[in-house]
């Protein structure tokens, strides 16, 4: 019998098995390499994905870390290419569309902190540029609209007073909550995210918008400047 038949039959077979696996259990018991394996099975169907799998694991230090590397590093891995190399990076943007779509048509009412800091954790998961949101909420607390308002830097020359207003204004707003992430891993407040937060509170009280939280998302983490007793200070 040809090798290459050989190794071709056993190859889909292990595919087969991960497939069969993962509609029966669901992803928990799987190991960040088959993780890889079972995504990558989708973009390459001629290939060994497992060694490729553990290649990037090393070459990023990790799932997640692979999944928001720059698409063009990961092109650069041997056995990738571009198709491979987008699709991973699809993922983080695709969960995020996916949290924010579902909590989104739950109208969900973000009357606390941890209801707000689960969504804005959902909102800026795997991002690697700071992103800054008002989030727009109905006189019972519940989003009317969240609206990314900047990338990049946010301080007071990215994030103007008018705009947050403008935006506020638009969805009727009664309420907002600002949020805003830290790529960097350090949830604390700078001073000039408690500067901004002043001024964009004073910009909301003359038009009868209460600005309820400032949000700064980490990770997994999330930190409320209401509960911490400094928003406005």
């Amino acid at each position: 019998m040809d090798k290459k038949v050989v190794l071709s039959g056993l190859h889909h077979g292990h595919r087969q098995r991960m497939r069969r696996r993962f509609l029966e259990e669901g992803l928990e018991g799987f190991e960040d390499h088959q993780v890889l394996e079972l995504l990558l099975f989708n973009v390459l169907p001629r290939q060994d994905t497992n060694e490729l799998a553990h290649l990037l694991l090393r070459r990023f230090g990790g799932l997640s870390a692979a999944l928001e590397a720059d698409p063009r590093d990961l092109s650069s891995i041997p056995g990738m290419g571009e198709v491979a190399a987008s699709f991973l990076t699809l993922i983080p943007p695709l969960t995020r569309r996916y949290l924010e779509d579902q909590i989104a048509r739950e109208k969900p009412a973000l009357d606390d902190p941890d209801k707000a800091t689960a969504y804005v954790r959902a909102l800026t998961a795997g991002r690697t540029e700071e992103v800054f949101y008002v989030l727009c909420l109905d006189q019972r607390a519940r989003l009317l609209f969240p609206a990314l308002l900047t990338r990049g830097t946010v301080n007071e020359a990215h994030v103007h007073p008018r705009q947050v207003v403008e935006v506020a204004l638009r969805h009727k707003a009664v309420e907002v909550i600002l949020a805003h992430n830290h790529p960097s891993g350090n949830l604390q407040p700078s001073a000039a995210d408690r500067h901004l937060t002043r001024i964009l509170m004073n910009a909301l009280v003359p038009i009868g918008i209460r600005l309820v939280d400032h949000l700064i998302a980490s990770g997994d983490r999330c930190l409320s400047m209401a509960r911490e007793g400094i928003l406005g200070v």
